[in-house]
């Protein structure tokens, strides 16, 4: 049986772009430049992917200036992020739905992935973790774009990779897909999202 929500919120690391290489690379550089030894990618992917990168670094111990490093450095190494296959034709195939982006990636960051990708025309709002004062797993992320989409957290899907994700959608009292990672309904790839969702024929 497939569903109808309100909105569809979407984490955009790991969900629509393969940003992994891109940012343990940046936050290596931080890293190495205020004194700390680098990280290895399993070690990345375990205990830090999808947190806020301000929680990451209080995590590992090193000064929040590295966060500037890190961020300048990711722009460098924006070649490495790559776009998963079939995004662009689910999110057309999902084109009668409100849709968001909910991201802990800054909000610089975040517009250069979708402007380097054409991304921008698919959403209706992005909100980033410079548009909340906690970022995910908190639910104020969520909160927000829900606002903003004028649709009620009950109504909406949130899809993302990361248990950040989903503590963040469950607190807000959403319905979870999890990509690779068990939740409400879990998938493996951005396909599959239209044998879950109920077609919609008009169009934003």
């Amino acid at each position: 049986m497939k569903i109808k929500p309100e909105a569809i919120l979407f984490d955009m690391d790991g969900v629509l772009v393969d940003s992994v290489d891109a940012w343990l690379a940046s936050l290596n550089i931080a890293l190495n430049q205020f004194g700390h030894e680098k990280i290895t990618r399993d070690e990345f992917i375990e205990n830090y992917w999808g947190h806020d990168l301000h929680d990451t670094l209080d995590i590992i111990g090193v000064d929040q200036k590295a966060v500037k490093v890190c961020n300048d450095s990711y722009e460098k190494n924006l070649n490495q992020v790559k776009l998963y296959p079939n995004v662009k034709s689910t999110l057309h195939k999902l084109n009668g739905y409100k849709k968001g982006i909910i991201t802990n990636t800054p909000k610089y960051q975040t517009h250069k992935i979708l402007e380097k990708f054409d991304l921008n025309k698919y959403f209706d709002t992005v909100v980033t973790s410079d548009d909340v004062r906690h970022a995910k797993p908190d639910p104020e992320i969520v909160f927000k774009a829900c606002k903003l989409l004028e649709v009620k957290p009950g109504g909406t899907i949130v899809i993302g990779d990361t248990k950040s994700d989903i503590e963040a959608g469950k607190a807000a009292g959403c319905t979870i897909i999890g990509m690779n990672i068990k939740a409400d309904y879990t998938i493996s790839k951005m396909s599959e999202l239209s044998e879950i969702f109920e077609t919609i024929k008009h169009s934003q």
